[in-house]
């Protein structure tokens, strides 16, 4: 009997010896720092969620150039990895032309507290920056900034808002007005006299054909309902019209192109938009690329925390020419050969 104690505890303090032993390897597997981590392999041990984002784009309204713009910027940051219904919600609303709609909007995105918003056109952004101080907004098709109460300056903000600027190369433009209408005297400009890029433009293109020493007329809309009548009053004072990147007129361009080929009047306009649906030619902004370099500016503000109010306004460096072949057969224009390549 007693034997068969002692055998027992001989049995027991193997046991607890073997636990003891135990312990100390199992918190060191604990504490051990993983392989890939001590080689500075830090993505193979990669275990947080990837950030997702919420953004709300606010868009005055709806026409090619304004929609290439939006499409442009959400293409740019799929292409970067930010998709949506992945790791990143669009809130995207169209305030119609409407200023009502554009103050609910702006109210809504405030409410929901958007990671960023990106307004599409001067109206669009001045709404934004009057409901909030702290959300970032990326602003495009703006033409200048700090003449729209934007920013402290186009350099340096100094507030919660930059973005792109969709200033034309007005001075090319006009050049190209010439070179398509050689014998023109008087050149004529219709937009609407209640936009901010849309007075500049026209201001800076006045100055360009006055220098030339052409005539300058012009006439001012307030709504799409006034174009009509408007266009048909300055066709019979020019020989050939100028249009800036105005958003009225580039939701009536079809109006535009039906009262100028009938009065046989060539039509140069601020945006590639604007030709396809209804003007003659431009050499102007790509919407599409404008988008595509906002969205760039958007990723360094969500996932480098760059700091908006340092960020200066950018602008494209390069301009595409544009024609519409149907307007020139429309008033008996031939393009001038060295400007065929560009046709199509």
């Amino acid at each position: 009997m007693k034997r068969i104690i002692a055998v027992l505890l001989a049995l027991l303090m193997l046991a607890a010896l073997a636990g003891c032993s135990a312990a100390p390897a199992e918190e060191a597997k604990a504490t051990a720092v993983p392989a890939a981590e001590a080689t500075g392999d830090v993505s193979a041990t990669e275990t947080n969620e990837e950030k997702s984002y919420k953004i709300g784009i606010i868009q005055l309204t709806e026409h090619v150039a304004l929609d290439n713009a939006c499409k442009g910027f959400i293409d740019a940051l799929a292409e970067k990895g930010y998709v949506e219904g992945e790791n990143l919600t669009i809130d995207f609303q169209n305030a119609q032309n409407d200023q009502s709609n554009l103050s609910t909007i702006g109210d809504r995105f405030v409410s929901e507290k958007v990671d960023l918003v990106l307004a599409i056109a001067t109206s669009a952004a001045q709404t934004m920056a009057g409901k909030t101080t702290e959300i970032p907004i990326l602003a495009t098709a703006v033409t200048d900034y700090e003449v729209a109460k934007l920013v402290d300056s186009n350099e340096v903000p100094g507030g919660n808002v930059s973005g792109t600027t969709d200033m034309n190369p007005i001075k090319e433009q006009i050049g190209l007005l010439v070179q398509l209408a050689p014998e023109a005297k008087t050149v004529g400009c219709i937009y609407n006299g209640g936009e901010d890029n849309s007075v500049l433009q026209a201001g800076i293109a006045k100055a360009e054909i006055e220098a030339l020493g052409l005539a300058y007329e012009e006439i001012t809309v307030t709504s799409t309902n006034d174009v009509q009548q408007a266009m048909q009053t300055l066709v019979g004072k020019c020989d050939a019209i100028y249009i800036p990147t105005d958003n009225t007129l580039a939701s009536s361009m079809p109006i535009v192109f039906s009262v100028a080929t009938e009065a046989k009047i060539p039509v140069i306009c601020g945006e590639s938009g604007m030709v396809e649906s209804g003007g003659l030619a431009t050499l102007g902004i790509n919407y599409y690329n404008l988008g595509r370099q906002t969205a760039e500016m958007a990723l360094r503000i969500l996932t480098e925390g760059a700091d908006i109010s340092t960020m200066p306004i950018e602008s494209l460096k390069e301009f595409d020419y544009s024609f519409n072949q149907e307007f020139a057969e429309a008033i008996g224009l031939t393009i001038p050969e060295e400007l065929q390549q560009y046709v199509g």
